[in-house]
């Protein structure tokens, strides 16, 4: 099966997409609350600006990409690779492409580099989100409790000769 994904840098044009992405995450959590349409817009458009804003002042020289299935931009995934650890400060999907593999076999590629580099990775982690298990079984461990996220860390797994 011919399931290219691929990442390529984000783009001034593609604040639409990261937005589309971003508010993807949040339905759930929307769904439970009874505001209009109008205000859960205001609302997630806020919220988007806020956290697109800080993760590019607190991380300015992160990697932020999109990832692409087979071209077709299917989410995010943002990392900053510090000189003491990896860490990933977002990884999203759209609903409709997630729990396919794409995310485990972006994770697996980050893992991979930072094992080459000895680092080891780091991710803060929605005590609630479905993905925790995915982590949990790629090797991450919960080392810190931050309320509403888990730190979580994957050391680096030891080099062969």
């Amino acid at each position: 099966m011919n399931d290219a994904i691929t990442l390529r840098p984000i783009t001034v044009g593609d604040e639409a997409f990261l937005y589309q992405v971003y508010a993807s995450t949040r339905q759930e959590e929307l769904a439970l609350v009874d505001w209009t349409e109008a205000q859960k817009e205001a609302f997630l458009r806020m919220q988007f600006h806020a956290q697109h804003t800080y993760y590019h002042a607190e991380f300015p020289h992160a990697s932020y990409q999109l990832i692409l299935r087979q071209g077709t931009p299917v989410g995010r995934l943002y990392v900053d690779r510090r000189e003491r650890e990896v860490c990933i400060l977002d990884i999203a999907l759209l609903a409709e492409y997630r729990k396919q593999g794409i995310g485990g076999r972006l994770l697996q590629q980050v893992l991979a580099d930072a094992d080459e580099a000895g680092k080891p990775v780091r991710i803060h982690v929605e005590r609630f989100n479905p993905a925790l298990r995915l982590y949990e079984r790629l090797g991450f461990s919960r080392i810190g409790d931050q309320g509403v996220y888990f730190l979580m860390e994957r050391p680096p797994l030891a080099r062969t000769a």
